[in-house]
């Protein structure tokens, strides 16, 4: 099947800190996104890579660009982003063809750690199941707020999801498609919207998203590990 990858950048990143948005700052030594694009090309060369980048930003990425070494300067395609990011989810998509063969995944930049077991495993429950999406066990305890007060509640009902999350294109285009208005958190949430239900997958408890402070470095920490 034709496998493309949509990785979103296409937000500001201010809760990092910083002028530069977090999708352009260093983590051990290449740009944050680099390295999924990275993952999704070693598992699969033939996979095409999609960036969905701040339009007034793809200078700044064309520079970054040039500064690596030439073995480094994976192939991939750029579009702009939107406004949230479900509009830049649905602008990656438009250069994503419908067939029945194609499969699409989405993931976000601010997660540089998936890797291409991860990848794998999306790639295969999507092309059984039509949309599938990696999740963890929540370790902590967790309440459920309740106005003032709040109560326990069984963490063993409840996963933590990731990204990637990955779908036939077809489906993932119709589900964007349907409710033209709506702002998503997520993929899933928008194909559980069009009435299909998206199959977990094993995601990986490093495959950490960098928001705050601090995470730059445990991202970097993490992947000098490998």
């Amino acid at each position: 099947m034709e496998k493309y990858a949509i990785i979103v950048a296409g937000g500001e990143g201010t809760r990092l800190g910083g002028a530069l948005p977090k999708q352009f700052r260093e983590v051990a030594g290449r740009p944050l996104l680099w390295w999924s694009v990275k993952a999704f090309s070693d598992e699969d060369p033939a996979t095409r890579i999609i960036l969905v980048l701040p339009q007034r930003f793809f200078g700044l990425w064309r520079q970054l660009q040039t500064e690596l070494p030439e073995e480094d300067r994976l192939p991939h395609s750029v579009v702009a982003g939107g406004a949230s990011r479900t509009e830049s989810v649905k602008n990656g998509l438009r250069v994503v063809p419908d067939g029945e063969d194609c499969l699409v995944a989405v993931h976000d930049a601010a997660r540089p750690l998936l890797t291409s077991a991860m990848i794998s495993r999306g790639w295969e429950t999507a092309a059984r199941h039509g949309g599938a999406i990696p999740a963890i066990p929540v370790t902590d305890s967790l309440r459920r707020v309740e106005g003032e007060t709040s109560r326990a509640v069984d963490r063993s009902a409840f996963v933590a999801v990731q990204t990637p999350q990955v779908f036939r294109a077809r489906l993932l285009k119709e589900a964007y498609s349907a409710h033209p208005d709506a702002v998503y958190s997520d993929d899933a949430t928008a194909f559980e919207a069009y009435g299909k239900i998206p199959v977990l997958f094993e995601g990986s408890t490093d495959n950490m998203k960098v928001t705050n402070p601090g995470d730059l470095e445990i991202a970097a920490l993490l992947i000098g590990r490998r």
